[in-house]
């Protein structure tokens, strides 16, 4: 599928951009003291507390890692440790871009302008954007917006701020839950899903799909 050029491609960043590694972190933090399954069930939960804590009040993203591993502990019956939560958030700014990363978004930037939208924090978020390999025309925060996607507020905002409505931006992400779902339900009828395995495809929300950020200049027709 080709898309007509918008005016921004806009960009979820951990785990489109950056290998968003929390279960890693998670495994790495607690992998010798658990069994494979206990282990597995723990990064399941963890996942799962993350979201419905984004969904609630905003609150800074240490204290959304720090009670989701609390609830995931609590979940599987061990005992929880403050530090072990604060060794995985501290992990967040290290991470870089998926392989493919740079490359793609390098041909597109000198197109189109390039976006992020991302469920991060002022302090942390350019520490993961100079890993990408690309210039950005701007970088929008959760702490920003003072709310989480999948939360509306924060694509309103964003589109706010570029001047722009939902026909003049191609959204782009590889979760439904956090990003797709909500550009579906705000109008933004340009998406593009890049698959990497974290969720199944769902044709129902329209939009291109790609294997990884190396296909993105072909949906443009770069």
């Amino acid at each position: 599928m080709t898309l007509p050029r918008p005016k921004f491609i806009t960009f979820d960043c951990y785990g489109t951009l950056t290998n968003f590694d929390m279960a890693g972190a998670a495994r790495r933090v607690y992998g010798e003291r658990l069994s494979p399954k206990a282990m597995a069930c723990l990064v399941e939960a963890f996942r799962g507390y993350r979201l419905d804590e984004v969904l609630g009040p905003w609150k800074p993203l240490r204290e959304v890692v720090h009670n989701s591993v609390e609830r995931s502990c609590k979940r599987i019956g061990i005992q929880f440790k403050p530090e072990d939560a604060q060794r995985i958030y501290d992990e967040v700014p290290t991470w870089g871009p998926h392989p493919d990363v740079p490359a793609g978004l390098s041909r597109v930037a000198k197109e189109i302008p390039l976006v992020i939208l991302s469920n991060s924090m002022n302090d942390l978020i350019m520490s993961n954007v100079e890993k990408l390999g690309a210039p950005f025309h701007t970088v929008i925060t959760a702490e920003e917006v003072g709310a989480y996607k999948p939360l509306m507020k924060g694509f309103e905002y964003m589109l706010d701020k570029l001047g722009c409505g939902p026909e003049d931006i191609t959204h782009v992400s590889s979760s439904f839950r956090y990003d797709l779902m909500t550009a579906y339900d705000l109008g933004i009828k340009s998406k593009v899903w890049v698959n990497r395995g974290h969720e199944p495809a769902n044709p129902f929300y329209g939009y291109a799909e790609i294997p990884d950020i190396s296909g993105l200049p072909g949906v443009f027709g770069l």
